[in-house]
């Protein structure tokens, strides 16, 4: 209908300086004449590129939204993404399967989170040359890394615990306890790692700490302080969460229970979300840069899709913030 080639409908919409300004007006005005539009489907696969980089996600998209953490690193990757032209992807398991959702994911390339190296993803994402950074997780020979210092961090919030003098402590856990001989490999792992270091400098085990296992919410973070403080055993004085959301869940389960905040319990996270300053009590806890992580795995992954980068390994260190919700056991 506009009297041109197709090449030339190609340079209007992609390449316009190389047809004079009448040329690609007229085949403009027929195109929106007509409804047409690029197919982009059509584009990605002539030139194998996408523009967009996927999250690969360790759990689906109903947990992952409740989780404020996640979008904190999200708005890290997001913000390389817009300075670079590129559109980002949320890639949850498929049908419980993170495996099986790799395939279905029109991506450039992932950043993987919280999956070890000896998994079947990472394996499927190496045998498909897909570029990928990893991201707290064990260091991959080929692939950029990015995690926090987990194993200071937790060790410099035990630590403060033990010297305010509590004794009686509970770690709010997430997920099942690594076994004995796992390495210390992932975060939680490395948390606990990081708190069996400071209960050694005081003479004490992981085995003199009650544990509670719970999935990242704070419904859960609640269930399972609950649990806690209805044993036989005489209740703790402090609990460590090794996520502010789960913090939340248990300041919310001893206020139900009468229980005063820091007075007759401690309280403290991991993470340092937004809310933390403002909760109350103003919540102690440990701050990772979790916009930074997300940021710095979006530029490793892009330097990697442009062939650039040396697998480089980033790690990134944490901090102690003391607020309200510890104090000296009464």
């Amino acid at each position: 209908m506009a009297g041109v080639s197709r090449s030339a409908v190609s340079f209007a919409f992609n390449n316009p300086q190389r047809i004079s300004t009448a040329t690609r007006e007229r085949i403009l005005a027929v195109a929106d004449q007509l409804g047409y539009t690029p197919n982009t489907l059509g584009r990605m696969l002539q030139a194998g590129t996408t523009n967009s980089i996927g999250v690969l996600l360790p759990q689906g998209l109903a947990q992952i939204l409740e989780n404020p953490y996640y979008a904190r690193f999200l708005m890290g990757t997001g913000q390389v993404c817009d300075r670079e032209g590129y559109t980002l992807l949320l890639t949850p398991p498929l049908q419980d399967s993170v495996l099986k959702a790799i395939p279905y994911a029109a991506v450039d390339g992932f950043v993987v989170c919280g999956l070890e190296i000896d998994r079947g993803e990472v394996a499927e994402l190496d045998r498909r040359g897909i570029p990928f950074v990893l991201i707290d997780s064990d260091r991959h020979e080929g692939a950029p890394h990015v995690e926090v210092d987990d194993r200071g961090g937790a060790r410099d919030v035990a630590r403060y615990l033990l010297e305010l003098g509590h004794r009686r402590l509970a770690v709010l856990s997430i997920g099942p306890r690594p076994a004995a001989d796992a390495g210390h490999r992932g975060p939680l792992a490395r948390r606990l790692a990081g708190i069996t270091d400071a209960l050694a400098e005081v003479g004490m085990t992981l085995d003199d700490v009650r544990l509670a296992e719970a999935p990242v919410t704070r419904a859960d973070g609640y269930k399972a302080t609950k649990t806690l403080m209805s044993g036989p055993e005489p209740p703790p004085t402090a609990i460590l969460a090794l996520s502010d959301i789960l913090a939340y869940g248990a300041v919310d389960a001893l206020r139900d229970l009468g229980v005063d905040v820091p007075g007759e319990v401690s309280v403290t996270g991991f993470d340092d979300l937004a809310e933390s300053a403002w909760f109350r009590p103003r919540l102690t806890t440990v701050r990772q840069p979790i916009v930074t992580k997300g940021r710095m795995a979006a530029d490793f992954l892009i330097s990697a899709i442009r062939g650039e980068d040396q697998h480089p390994h980033q790690m990134l260190g944490t901090s102690l913030i003391v607020r309200e919700s510890a104090t000296n056991p009464a």
